[in-house]
């Protein structure tokens, strides 16, 4: 902080008006990209096509299906320079624009330095742990019979947990730095007109969308294929192809590690900087959001970026993942029973369906161009309608490509109409996510009545605001939970039919069925998490237009697209919990196959009317509850500390009410980075050491009873039960604080007495009471429940 800021020493703000601090010395720049930068162009092209050519060779030297996967991505990388290139281009505005802007991603890139270096050292401690199990765990009869050595398969373990974590930490990093250099940019072009600023916005989304989920796809691709030539799988003697996929799990686990500590510490910082703020400017000082004379208030900004954007952006990585690994895993699996000639196809078909999901994304999100434009904001269309276009196109194209992959992937001459049937499955998925989209948006946009209803208790005061938004919640668990149960139940039924049957002439096509049906889910990927960008892109955008003091007609604007950012962030939190349920149930279907494979014993069913196993169903649900106590406590003791900052600083320094004197806004950047990074510790722990635990001490148990599988099974009544409560919470917090959100901003619009309005300040008390529920807790559920599903995948072989 310079020193006149520490000071005060500025005079008025009519004297130096807008002057705005920087939170770093100099900006940071991740160590990779900076010797990346010290390179010689030349030499670094050089590189990049020796480094292509090696990918290309090894992908060929594997199947020429992932010769294709590999060439999409690389477009996919190209195409998302370009939209930066064009997003940059935009001008940054008026100086203090830029100066605010600046300042916001100061503190979100030392934020993220400090946060991923305690990640960084926590995944290699845990990488060593993972070495020394499979050093010394059992090997399965069919590594036996491949040469798959314990130091081996200890090694590529590792590895992929470390390449995993490393390219989540990396998606984190791009969603992150697109937004502090987006938001700027659409809050200029907001001076300017209504349709730019969305248009600017979702092009940024974009980008971080078609990286990360890119990373993802070619990341499992090279595993695969390395593996896959350094093994010599399918020659003599050598692991089959089957069997290849489980050696990817570390990868996965390695994905949920960082995106779990990444959720859980972004979303402590965003939301306690935010509760901070409201509470004391809002509420007791009577100022608007975003106000400059809130001395949290560049914390907050700050945290959109850490807590929506990077760690959004690690949270999909990891979804798609897990959901292609676990789909390879099964898709091998029934291969292998059905005794299909060639297994590639099913196996790598989810990494096909991900390459189209970046071909079809792309074309939505350059549907939504600059036409019509105006300065009015009535004279354009609702920017959630424009939004909802581009996801109409985007769907239309997964149906046809969805099919078109079955086609070329699925067919068999074993079952020549199975295809069709696995095509149908997917179109259950793709309906499953839009339905999933229109519910959360139903429950979460202020243009229906739940959120009216909920805007409407507020004028009876604080405590009805609080009972309305609790029951809005839990009811809207019910229509979700219909619908992934119907998903489940249906694409199974699709898949048992689709005529598979094993050597004894069962059917066995149900689980498969099952996870393409999690593929169609998440076949539009990219395009929704560029709509879930978005978000803390307006949100940022409308907070530097607040603080610069532009005229109240920007800020209209703003407000309108912030308010459509809260929806698409909503959406996009059902839509990855309802995929996260999915992808735990396939995830869950491997781990029993696991078992079975280390036991070699049949392993397909767990009573939960044994007492241990009922004793393990209930700790699993009890790690839910007291997992999103701890994440939710965690907010409130930093928020605190941020009241009593802010609260000390309008008390010492009256003239900033005056705009006499400059709040110190490092202050609370620092108190909340400091505090989250504290707090995220516990309830991380909590989530990793519960089921190693919990699996030991009932395989001891066992043991001494004469239960051999009774660990195995007691984790996977917790991993069932877990899964289960996981969801419910999850949809209960994240639709309960997305509607107090906007039911505060609906009665911003000046609905209900408007802004400063008793009904108002009730609102304002639920929204606060719903941040850490929405943004802390919510998120970081459904990430657990798929970390849940892997490490208990990768530490199976310690509970035998």
């Amino acid at each position: 902080m310079d020193d006149d800021m520490e000071g005060g020493n500025l005079g008025s703000y009519q004297e130096r008006l807008r002057v705005f601090p920087n939170m770093r010395t100099k900006p940071y720049t991740p160590l990779m990209f900076r010797l990346l930068m010290r390179i010689n162009v030349r030499v670094l092209f050089v590189l990049m096509l020796l480094g292509f050519g090696a990918i290309f060779y090894i992908g060929a030297s594997t199947s020429p299906i992932i010769v294709f996967v590999f060439s999409v991505c690389i477009i996919s990388f190209l195409l998302s320079i370009y939209l930066t290139k064009w997003v940059l281009a935009k001008d940054e505005g008026p100086p203090e624009m830029a100066q605010i802007s600046d300042a916001i991603r100061d503190g979100a890139e030392g934020f993220f330095r400090t946060q991923y270096g305690t990640i960084s050292k926590m995944a290699v401690l845990l990488g060593l742990v993972i070495f020394g199990i499979y050093l010394f765990r059992s090997k399965t009869p069919q590594q036996e019979s491949s040469g798959l050595g314990r130091s081996t398969s200890a090694y590529i373990t590792v590895v992929a947990f470390l390449l995993g974590a490393l390219c989540s930490g990396i998606a984190g990093y791009v969603g992150m730095w697109v937004s502090v250099r987006a938001n700027v940019r659409v809050s200029s072009a907001a001076r300017r007109s209504a349709r730019e600023p969305l248009q600017i916005a979702v092009r940024a989304g974009g980008f971080s969308a078609l990286v990360v989920v890119g990373m993802a796809v070619i990341g499992v691709a090279i595993l695969y294929s390395t593996f896959y030539v350094w093994l010599g799988v399918d020659s003599p003697g050598a692991m089959k192809v089957t069997e290849l996929p489980l050696l990817l799990v570390g990868y996965g686990f390695g994905a949920s590690f960082v995106a779990l500590f990444a959720q859980l510490g972004g979303g402590i910082y965003t939301k306690a900087a935010d509760v901070g703020a409201d509470l004391v400017g809002k509420i007791e000082q009577g100022i608007p959001e975003d106000d400059p004379r809130n001395p949290a208030v560049i914390a907050d900004l700050v945290g959109d970026n850490v807590g929506d954007c990077a760690a959004r952006g690690a949270d999909l990585f990891e979804s798609i993942a897990a959901e292609i690994i676990s789909a390879m895993i099964l898709g091998g699996t029934m291969a292998k029973r059905c005794k299909i000639e060639d297994p590639s196809g099913f196996i790598l078909f989810p990494l096909v369906v991900h390459s189209f999901d970046l071909v079809i994304s792309s074309v939505g999100i350059f549907s939504i161009r600059n036409t019509r434009d105006s300065g009015v904001l009535g004279a354009i269309e609702d920017p959630m309608s424009i939004l909802q276009k581009g996801y109409s196109v985007t769907i239309v194209l997964a149906v046809l490509t969805f099919g078109l992959s079955t086609r070329w992937m699925l067919y068999t001459e074993q079952a020549p109409s199975a295809w069709l049937n696995f095509a149908l499955c997917g179109l259950v998925g793709i309906m499953t996510a839009y339905a999933f989209v229109w519910i959360t948006k139903y429950y979460t946009d202020y243009k229906h009545e739940p959120v009216r209803t909920l805007a409407l208790s507020s004028s009876t005061g604080h405590g009805t605001n609080i009972i309305a938004g609790i029951s809005l919640g839990l009811e809207s668990t019910a229509l979700p939970v219909l619908v992934i149960s119907i998903a489940i139940v249906s694409s199974y039924w699709l898949g048992h039919t689709a005529g598979l049957v094993d050597e004894s002439g069962s059917p066995t096509g149900g689980l498969f069925g099952t996870a393409v049906a999690t593929m169609g889910m998440l076949s539009t990927a990219a395009y929704v998490l560029t709509m879930d960008m978005f978000g803390p892109i307006a949100d940022n955008a409308g907070g530097i237009v607040e603080m610069s003091q532009q005229p109240e007609s920007v800020r209209e604007i703003t407000d309108v697209l912030d308010a459509v950012g809260n929806t698409t962030k909503a959406t996009t939190k059902g839509f990855a919990i309802g995929s996260a349920a999915l992808a735990s149930f396939l995830l869950f279907s491997a781990y029993m196959d696991e078992v079975a494979s280390f036991a070699n014993v049949p392993f397909n069913q767990v009573d939960i009317a044994i007492p241990e196993v009922f004793v393990g169903g209930l700790l699993g649900s009890m790690l839910i509850f007291l997992f999103s106590a701890w994440a939710c406590s965690a907010v409130g003791r930093t928020a605190q500390e941020v009241v009593n900052e802010v609260r000390r600083q309008f008390i010492e320094r009256p003239g900033i009410m005056d705009y006499k004197e400059k709040p110190d806004y490092g202050r609370c950047v620092s108190i909340v980075a400091s505090a989250s990074l504290r707090e995220m510790i516990k309830p991380g722990a909590l989530a990793i050491i519960s089921p190693i635990v919990v699996g030991i001490v009932f395989r001891v148990l066992g043991y001494y009873t004469g239960h051999p599988l009774l660990g195995a099974k007691v984790v996977a009544s917790m991993l069932m039960f877990a899964t289960v409560s996981g969801i419910l919470m999850a949809l209960f917090l994240n639709t309960a604080g997305g509607a107090w959100d906007n039911a505060k901003k609906y009665i911003e619009t000046g609905a209900l007495g408007g802004k400063g309005s008793d009904s108002h300040k009730a609102a304002i008390t639920g929204d606060t009471v719903g941040d850490p529920f929405k943004d802390t807790a919510g998120p970081s559920l459904h990430v657990l429940i798929k970390m849940l599903a892997t490490i208990t995948l990768v530490m199976a072989p310690i509970f035998l």
